[in-house]
């Protein structure tokens, strides 16, 4: 299985629906959309072994609001 475009989450809101994700092209933040806003995920240099196969970790460092939404 390739998990080269995958990464685990770690931290951010408990109830994110994924903690799988796919990520395109691969890089060294992630963005997602989440309750009207933008949850941040940073990479790390650790890996988690998962159903989906040996994953790169991101982990939370924020969110922000889309315009708007305050």
């Amino acid at each position: 299985m390739d998990t080269s475009l995958k990464a685990f989450l770690e931290g951010g809101p408990a109830d994110l629906p994924r903690r799988i994700v796919g990520i395109t092209p691969p890089g060294v933040e992630l963005r997602l959309p989440f309750r009207g806003g933008y949850e941040h995920f940073k990479a790390t240099s650790r890996h988690q072994d998962t159903p989906e196969g040996r994953l790169p970790v991101f982990r939370w460092s924020g969110r922000t609001a889309t315009p708007g939404s305050v």
